[in-house]
């Protein structure tokens, strides 16, 4: 096994490298651009930018957040990664993989990520322990709080000032304009227009008597917001920086979408085709549509070979380079398979829904043909017309799912407890297990949602953690409620003092909550300390009295 100081001396240093930018946008649909006819949507500066690049139209990513995200990391499908959700920890990024940023830190690369991580919440798996020298952000699937949004800052807390996206953007200015002299790689994940939908009343105003329902007049709103935005960083980039754009999955409402099938969740084109435009100045001629499938896996292997980094041995790649085809040489490009697997499904052992797709046909849910040269809307099912074809990616299908799943376990790993790097550990509402009565506020247990609804004896929430070091471990509960209730922690227990008002905060522009859980306060109860065993274990909290929202436990190691 390589360690981080192994990989960074493994490279030589010989020459001078492109600077790298990643841009990746949550939830915006294939339609959302003016160049495919949106017909409200103005979005100029992803439009020139479309103009200046090498655009792929048959490119695709996973059908929701966190397994895009995997595959874009490490050139590898999201379940042989260990991600297969997008909460309660089923997102978090198996700790053997080898990340871009690993590679080209290693490489002499100045790296950071600004935005949105989604691949583990707690440390070793977050950022700044991935191979990013820099992080502001945030690490959950998504945020709730989009005016002067709390952060954090390489494991540090901080406050951004204004609007969230024009925030990050700012960040990713002052971090490209910085004089040192390292080449640089900057991943830029914006978490809009993902829910809540929160914009500026300027943006909000402009699509006002448009037809539209207020969740669309809002997301539309926020793609023109993230259109200035990235105008205005790739302003600030010189003609030897890689940019690549792309989405990471299929729009989150039934809206415009080219024509496409589908939305956000499916593996119809429309939950899964985004566009990827590859912006080189210095050596790739822009302008052009490359029509060859390629993926998510894709974007590693081809970083690497444009850079001319190598990768340290470690896991096998799926993907593979694009260079030829940016370069224009498709002659001896050759034939390929694409998968594409619902991964954020109850059972992830379960193959379907799921799909196959070649450079004409596309076998989806073992039940479906289509030819997307012909009908790219995948609206005529000819798997009758073609039974050979049909049977054949089924099995091409079926034998790629089962080496995905070969040594996989589905659920989330042990919580990892007592690093000195973060102390103290924050196990938040959706990494737990809810029993009896219990449930989330907004009943799915994504980022931000806590667990209530007490009401007997065997309720209980459980997490389980895996200890770095034994010993003695202060335990701390977020919640809300009123006085006098009792919580129990293993052989733990104290009494609320503190009442907690039960009113959200009270957030600006927020044109439509998009069901994600309020930003509500919270207080802190100190249960005590106890002894914790080096390894897994098992941490059970229950409540006596009136009932309380629990927020996060906490475990600081004394």
């Amino acid at each position: 096994m390589w360690t981080r100081r192994q990989l960074i001396s493994s490279f030589a240093f010989a020459r001078p490298r492109p600077n790298v930018v990643i841009i990746l946008t949550d939830d915006q649909g294939y339609g959302d651009f003016s160049l495919r006819r949106n017909p409200v949507l103005k979005t100029p500066n992803l439009d020139r930018l479309a103009q200046e690049s090498v655009e792929f139209t048959r490119f695709s990513v996973s059908p929701v957040c966190a397994p895009t995200r995997a595959a874009l990391m490490t050139g590898r499908y999201p379940l042989r990664t260990g991600v297969h959700g997008v909460t309660k920890g089923r997102e978090t990024l198996r700790s053997s993989e080898i990340t871009l940023a690993d590679c080209l830190k290693g490489a002499g690369y100045r790296t950071s990520l600004i935005g949105k991580w989604h691949l583990g919440e707690n440390y070793p798996y977050v950022p700044h322990a991935r191979g990013f020298d820099e992080f502001t952000g945030f690490r959950t699937g998504h945020w709730n709080w989009y005016f002067d949004s709390p952060v954090e800052r390489n494991g540090k807390p901080d406050k951004l000032k204004g609007y969230i996206a024009d925030s990050l953007t700012n960040e990713a200015i002052n971090f490209v304009k910085s004089p040192r002299r390292e080449p640089f790689f900057l991943y830029l994940a914006y978490n809009t227009p993902h829910a809540p939908y929160q914009v500026p009343d300027q943006y909000f105003n402009r699509f006002a008597d448009k037809g539209l329902s207020i969740p669309d007049q809002s997301i539309y709103a926020m793609v023109a917001n993230l259109d200035d935005n990235i105008g205005r960083l790739l302003s600030h980039l010189d003609s030897d920086t890689i940019v690549l754009f792309m989405c990471d999955n299929g729009p989150q409402t039934d809206r415009f979408n080219a024509g496409l099938r589908g939305r956000k969740g499916s593996v119809y084109e429309g939950g899964t085709r985004s566009p990827l435009y590859v912006r080189y100045p210095a050596k790739l001629t822009g302008g052009r549509k490359v029509s060859r499938i390629a993926g998510h896996i894709d974007i590693l292997p081809t970083i690497l070979d444009l850079t001319g980094v190598s990768r340290p041995n470690g896991p096998k790649l799926d993907g593979i380079s694009l260079k030829p085809l940016l370069e224009g040489n498709e002659a001896a490009w050759p034939s390929r398979q694409i998968f594409t697997h619902a991964d954020h499904q109850p059972n992830p052992l379960s193959p379907y829904p799921g799909c196959v797709r070649d450079q004409r046909f596309k076998m989806v849910n073992g039940k479906e043909l289509y030819d997307l040269e012909a009908d790219p809307a995948e609206a005529i099912n000819i798997a009758d017309r073609e039974p050979k074809r049909m049977a054949q990616m089924v099995a091409d299908y079926e034998a790629w799912f089962a080496s995905t799943v070969e040594g996989f376990t589905p659920g989330a790993p042990p919580i990892p407890v007592g690093y000195k790097e973060e102390n103290p550990a924050v196990l938040t509402a959706p990494q737990a297990t809810l029993g009896g009565s219990l449930r989330f506020f907004m009943k799915q247990g994504f980022a931000h949602d806590f667990a209530t609804g007490w009401s007997n004896p065997d309720d209980e929430m459980t997490w389980n953690i895996d200890a770095r070091v034994s010993g003695r471990y202060e335990a701390t509960i977020q919640y809300r409620g009123p006085i006098g209730t009792k919580l129990s922690l293993n052989q733990l227990s104290a009494t609320t003092r503190q009442l907690t008002p039960m009113d959200e905060i009270e957030l600006p522009h927020r044109a439509h909550n998009g069901n994600e859980a309020p930003v509500v306060h919270w207080n802190r109860l100190v249960l005590g300390r106890l002894n914790l065993p080096k390894g897994p274990s098992k941490l059970s909290l229950k409540l006596t009295g009136s009932s309380c929202d629990i927020k996060a436990l906490e475990l600081r190691k004394c």
